[in-house]
Protein backbone atom coordinates (compact mmCIF):
# COMPACT_ATOMS: atom_id res chain seq x y z
CA UNK A 1 0.00 0.00 0.00
CA UNK A 2 2.44 2.30 1.17
CA UNK A 3 4.88 1.83 -2.20
CA UNK A 4 1.31 1.89 -4.13
CA UNK A 5 0.20 5.33 -2.65
CA UNK A 6 3.79 6.57 -3.20
CA UNK A 7 4.10 5.87 -6.82
CA UNK A 8 0.48 7.28 -7.32
CA UNK A 9 1.60 10.90 -5.72
CA UNK A 10 4.92 10.48 -7.26
CA UNK A 11 6.55 11.34 -3.89
CA UNK A 12 8.48 9.18 -1.66
CA UNK A 13 6.85 10.84 1.46
CA UNK A 14 7.15 9.85 4.98
CA UNK A 15 4.58 7.08 6.41
CA UNK A 16 4.04 6.75 10.03
CA UNK A 17 1.71 4.41 11.72
CA UNK A 18 0.39 2.87 15.00
CA UNK A 19 0.76 -0.72 15.56
CA UNK A 20 -2.07 -2.49 17.04
CA UNK A 21 -2.88 -1.62 20.67
CA UNK A 22 -3.41 -4.22 23.72
CA UNK A 23 -6.86 -5.87 23.26
CA UNK A 24 -8.87 -8.93 24.25
CA UNK A 25 -8.49 -10.39 27.46
CA UNK A 26 -5.47 -11.43 28.99
CA UNK A 27 -4.02 -14.77 28.79
CA UNK A 28 -2.77 -16.78 31.96
CA UNK A 29 -0.23 -19.13 29.46
CA UNK A 30 2.45 -18.17 27.05
CA UNK A 31 -0.08 -19.31 23.76
CA UNK A 32 0.20 -18.71 20.12
CA UNK A 33 -0.98 -15.40 19.03
CA UNK A 34 -2.60 -14.16 15.63
CA UNK A 35 -2.49 -10.33 17.12
CA UNK A 36 0.81 -10.58 18.01
CA UNK A 37 2.01 -11.69 14.27
CA UNK A 38 -0.15 -9.09 12.82
CA UNK A 39 1.75 -6.93 15.01
CA UNK A 40 4.90 -8.63 13.78
CA UNK A 41 3.72 -7.71 10.24
CA UNK A 42 3.57 -4.43 11.30
CA UNK A 43 6.68 -3.98 12.20
CA UNK A 44 8.45 -5.71 9.19
CA UNK A 45 7.04 -2.97 7.32
CA UNK A 46 9.94 -0.42 8.72
CA UNK A 47 12.36 -2.33 6.08
CA UNK A 48 10.98 0.12 3.68
CA UNK A 49 12.45 3.63 3.96
CA UNK A 50 10.84 6.60 5.15
CA UNK A 51 8.70 4.77 7.53
CA UNK A 52 8.34 4.99 11.91
CA UNK A 53 6.06 2.78 13.69
CA UNK A 54 4.17 3.84 17.28
CA UNK A 55 4.02 1.21 19.62
CA UNK A 56 0.76 1.24 21.60
CA UNK A 57 0.98 -1.77 23.71
CA UNK A 58 0.77 -0.02 26.97
CA UNK A 59 -2.43 2.60 26.11
CA UNK A 60 -4.90 -0.21 24.71
CA UNK A 61 -7.45 -1.28 26.71
CA UNK A 62 -9.09 -5.16 27.16
CA UNK A 63 -12.61 -3.91 26.49
CA UNK A 64 -12.31 -1.91 23.38
CA UNK A 65 -10.49 -2.15 20.25
CA UNK A 66 -10.01 1.83 19.93
CA UNK A 67 -8.79 2.53 23.27
CA UNK A 68 -9.63 6.62 24.30
CA UNK A 69 -6.39 7.43 25.01
CA UNK A 70 -4.91 9.62 21.71
CA UNK A 71 -2.45 11.83 23.48
CA UNK A 72 0.06 9.20 24.21
CA UNK A 73 -0.08 7.84 20.55
CA UNK A 74 -0.03 11.41 19.10
CA UNK A 75 3.45 11.87 21.25
CA UNK A 76 5.05 8.98 19.62
CA UNK A 77 3.92 9.68 16.13
CA UNK A 78 5.44 13.13 17.10
CA UNK A 79 8.40 12.10 18.25
CA UNK A 80 9.12 9.95 15.07
CA UNK A 81 7.96 12.91 12.86
CA UNK A 82 10.43 15.42 14.69
CA UNK A 83 13.44 13.09 14.82
CA UNK A 84 12.70 11.40 10.75
CA UNK A 85 11.31 13.93 9.37
CA UNK A 86 12.46 17.12 10.96
CA UNK A 87 16.09 15.58 11.75
CA UNK A 88 15.89 16.66 15.84
CA UNK A 89 18.13 15.25 17.91
CA UNK A 90 14.83 13.49 19.78
CA UNK A 91 14.71 9.61 20.66
CA UNK A 92 12.00 8.58 19.47
CA UNK A 93 11.68 4.65 19.50
CA UNK A 94 11.79 2.00 22.63
CA UNK A 95 14.52 -0.56 23.09
CA UNK A 96 14.83 -3.11 19.67
CA UNK A 97 15.89 -6.80 20.15
CA UNK A 98 19.07 -6.86 17.91
CA UNK A 99 20.39 -10.89 18.43
CA UNK A 100 20.23 -13.09 21.41
CA UNK A 101 23.26 -15.58 22.76
CA UNK A 102 22.85 -19.23 24.30
CA UNK A 103 24.68 -19.41 27.42
CA UNK A 104 24.00 -22.19 30.27
CA UNK A 105 20.56 -23.08 30.52
CA UNK A 106 20.08 -18.71 29.39
CA UNK A 107 19.57 -16.30 26.74
CA UNK A 108 20.53 -13.21 26.45
CA UNK A 109 19.28 -10.61 24.02
CA UNK A 110 21.24 -7.51 22.89
CA UNK A 111 18.97 -4.43 22.14
CA UNK A 112 19.55 -1.11 20.07
CA UNK A 113 18.00 2.17 20.72
CA UNK A 114 18.40 2.39 24.48
CA UNK A 115 18.55 6.21 24.70
CA UNK A 116 20.25 6.11 27.64
CA UNK A 117 19.52 2.58 29.12
CA UNK A 118 17.09 -0.37 29.62
CA UNK A 119 14.48 0.20 32.16
CA UNK A 120 11.63 -1.97 34.12
CA UNK A 121 9.09 0.19 34.70
CA UNK A 122 7.28 -0.37 37.88
CA UNK A 123 4.10 -1.89 37.10
CA UNK A 124 0.62 -1.21 38.65
CA UNK A 125 -2.10 -3.34 40.40
CA UNK A 126 -4.74 -2.77 37.46
CA UNK A 127 -4.94 -2.28 34.02
CA UNK A 128 -7.63 -0.38 31.58
CA UNK A 129 -10.04 -2.77 30.15
CA UNK A 130 -12.66 0.20 29.71
CA UNK A 131 -11.79 3.78 30.30
CA UNK A 132 -15.53 4.48 28.75
CA UNK A 133 -17.09 2.44 31.48
CA UNK A 134 -14.46 3.04 33.80
CA UNK A 135 -13.19 -0.93 34.65
CA UNK A 136 -10.52 -1.29 36.03
CA UNK A 137 -9.62 -5.02 37.03
CA UNK A 138 -7.22 -6.25 38.77
CA UNK A 139 -3.31 -6.97 37.44
CA UNK A 140 -2.13 -10.75 38.20
CA UNK A 141 1.23 -11.05 36.56
CA UNK A 142 2.68 -14.29 35.52
CA UNK A 143 6.00 -13.95 36.31
CA UNK A 144 5.57 -11.99 40.00
CA UNK A 145 9.22 -12.63 41.27
CA UNK A 146 10.69 -11.27 37.62
CA UNK A 147 12.19 -7.49 37.57
CA UNK A 148 10.98 -7.60 33.54
CA UNK A 149 7.47 -8.98 32.82
CA UNK A 150 6.47 -10.90 29.74
CA UNK A 151 8.87 -12.41 28.70
CA UNK A 152 8.40 -16.63 27.44
CA UNK A 153 11.15 -19.21 26.84
CA UNK A 154 11.16 -22.17 25.43
CA UNK A 155 13.39 -25.56 24.05
CA UNK A 156 12.84 -27.29 21.01
CA UNK A 157 9.84 -28.92 21.86
CA UNK A 158 8.29 -25.63 21.36
CA UNK A 159 6.65 -25.42 24.54
CA UNK A 160 6.50 -22.40 25.69
CA UNK A 161 7.09 -21.06 29.72
CA UNK A 162 7.08 -17.81 31.63
CA UNK A 163 10.58 -16.81 32.05
CA UNK A 164 12.76 -14.34 34.94
CA UNK A 165 14.06 -11.78 32.90
CA UNK A 166 16.32 -9.30 34.25
CA UNK A 167 18.38 -6.31 32.87
CA UNK A 168 22.26 -6.26 33.05
CA UNK A 169 23.50 -3.79 31.41
CA UNK A 170 22.63 -3.04 27.69
CA UNK A 171 21.08 -6.60 27.79
CA UNK A 172 18.10 -9.02 29.19
CA UNK A 173 18.93 -12.50 30.65
CA UNK A 174 16.15 -14.42 30.18
CA UNK A 175 15.40 -17.84 32.10
CA UNK A 176 13.01 -20.48 33.27
CA UNK A 177 13.43 -23.68 36.05
CA UNK A 178 11.14 -25.57 33.33
CA UNK A 179 13.42 -24.86 30.42
CA UNK A 180 16.89 -26.34 30.86
CA UNK A 181 18.09 -25.97 27.52
CA UNK A 182 16.25 -22.73 25.84
CA UNK A 183 16.24 -21.99 21.90
CA UNK A 184 14.24 -18.79 22.02
CA UNK A 185 12.62 -16.47 23.68
CA UNK A 186 8.91 -14.10 22.88
CA UNK A 187 8.47 -10.79 24.72
CA UNK A 188 5.06 -9.62 24.47
CA UNK A 189 3.51 -12.09 22.26
CA UNK A 190 0.01 -11.94 23.50
CA UNK A 191 -3.35 -9.89 22.51
CA UNK A 192 -3.08 -7.70 25.74
CA UNK A 193 0.31 -8.15 27.28
CA UNK A 194 1.61 -7.49 30.54
CA UNK A 195 4.98 -6.16 29.59
CA UNK A 196 7.11 -3.61 31.24
CA UNK A 197 10.85 -3.18 29.35
CA UNK A 198 11.63 0.22 28.31
CA UNK A 199 14.55 2.64 27.53
CA UNK A 200 14.91 5.40 29.92
CA UNK A 201 13.11 8.13 27.36
CA UNK A 202 10.57 6.18 28.16
CA UNK A 203 9.41 4.22 24.85
CA UNK A 204 8.11 0.69 25.25
CA UNK A 205 10.22 -2.04 24.03
CA UNK A 206 8.19 -3.37 21.02
CA UNK A 207 6.61 -7.10 20.67
CA UNK A 208 9.20 -9.28 19.56
CA UNK A 209 10.32 -13.23 18.58
CA UNK A 210 13.82 -14.61 18.10
CA UNK A 211 12.39 -17.93 16.65
CA UNK A 212 10.93 -18.65 13.41
CA UNK A 213 8.17 -21.71 13.96
CA UNK A 214 5.18 -21.44 12.03
CA UNK A 215 2.43 -18.83 13.01
CA UNK A 216 -1.04 -19.48 13.52
CA UNK A 217 -1.66 -17.24 10.31
CA UNK A 218 0.95 -18.97 8.41
CA UNK A 219 -2.15 -20.72 6.05
CA UNK A 220 -3.83 -17.38 6.11
CA UNK A 221 -1.27 -15.67 3.60
CA UNK A 222 -2.15 -14.53 0.04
Amino acid sequence: MIIDWRQHWGRNFPFYFCQLASFQDKKTQPIECAWAELREAQTKTLSLPNTGEAILIDVGETGDVHPRNKKDPGQCLAAIALAKTYNKPVPSSGPVCDSQNIEDGKIRLHFRELNGGLVARPLGTEYVASSLKKENPSLVRNSPESQLEGFAICGKDMKWQWANAKIEGDTVVVSSPAVAKPVAVRYAWADSPTANLYNQAGFPAGPFRTDSFPGVTEQAKF
